[in-house]
Order: structure tokens, then sequence, then C-alpha cells
């Protein structure tokens, strides 16, 4: 097992309660799209990815206000035609709807570029 996908399994196993409580809402195709917890990505680890829409979910703390390695890191994503959404813990605790609403229509505007390039629906 490579180095990233060992990493990734060790986040799986200690979530943050921010990242359980978003988790609870994403996994099973509540949204209409599958989601993954704790994605490599590149040399990149997503806490949340829905792949065949090119969408990751952030989770953030403290630790990440102003940070420049997530500003690097973000740049390279988006270089590989991901989107990013970023809530923070506060957020996931007091208001999951509005959360989940977000994710929702990111979703539903990931589905209308694809339609606009004339892709295939994913698998």
């Amino acid at each position: 097992m490579d180095e990233i996908t060992r990493r990734a399994r060790e986040l799986r196993n200690s979530m943050t309660e921010a990242e359980h409580r978003l988790w609870r809402e994403l996994r099973g195709r509540s949204l209409g799209a599958k989601f993954r917890r704790q994605v490599p990505v590149g040399s990149y680890i997503a806490d949340f990815a829905c792949l065949p829409k090119k969408l990751l979910v952030e989770v953030d703390g403290g630790q990440h206000l102003d940070n420049a390695r997530d500003a690097i890191r973000d740049a390279w994503l988006r270089s590989q035609g991901f989107r990013i959404l970023r809530f923070w813990d506060h957020e996931v605790f007091r208001n999951v709807e509005g959360v989940l609403e977000v994710i929702t229509e990111a979703l539903k505007d990931a589905e209308a570029r694809r339609l606009a390039q004339g892709e295939a629906p994913p698998s």
C-alpha cells in the first residue's frame, strides 16, 4: 500500500465530529450522487469527493484559516478540473441543511456543465 492510501485510511478512522456529521448526510447517495470520504486525489486527500462530478467537499477547523498550503493544494485541484467547496466545522454543526443545499446546487451545476459539453453520463 502506498503512503497516500495508508494516510487516507488513517484519516477515515480518525474523522472529526464535523466530518462524521456531514458523512452521515452524504453517504448512501442521499443527494443523488455517490460520495467517498478521505479520498486520495493526486498527492492530496479530500475530505469528501464525488469523483464523477469532480466535486470535492472540505470541512475545515481553525487550522485552515489563511493556510498557504491550502491555497496551493486548491490551485492544483482546480487545475485538474475539480470544484472545491469549503465549510467551517461550525457551519456543519449549526446549519447542516444549508451546507447540504450548497452541495446539492454544486452537483446540479456539475451536471449542467457536463450536459452543456455534450459528455456522456458518468457510469
